[in-house]
């Protein structure tokens, strides 16, 4: 697994309790990476680590639209025909 580095001055900033910072930040990139398209819903869902609907949920509350490509459809249709 990968790793990013945040400086230890920017984390403290952060203005959230020290046991939500790193749940938080991963869902802030999903959502960011998602909604500039470098990342799919499923990867971006599991980066946040949150399920299909909540992701969804998430997604609409913050205005996003969602993307649907040939690679998502692709693995839906994998998925379902397991």
């Amino acid at each position: 697994m990968a790793e990013i580095e945040i400086d230890d001055e920017i984390y403290e900033a952060l203005d959230l309790p020290a046991d939500e910072r790193e749940a938080t930040v991963k869902v802030e990139l999903a959502v960011s990476l998602y909604g500039r398209g470098i990342l799919s819903f499923g990867n971006a869902r599991a980066l946040a680590d949150l399920s299909k609907r909540e992701f969804h949920r998430l997604l609409g509350d913050r205005g996003v639209e969602r993307h649907y490509t040939e690679t998502e459809l692709a693995e839906d249709v994998d998925y379902a025909s397991r």
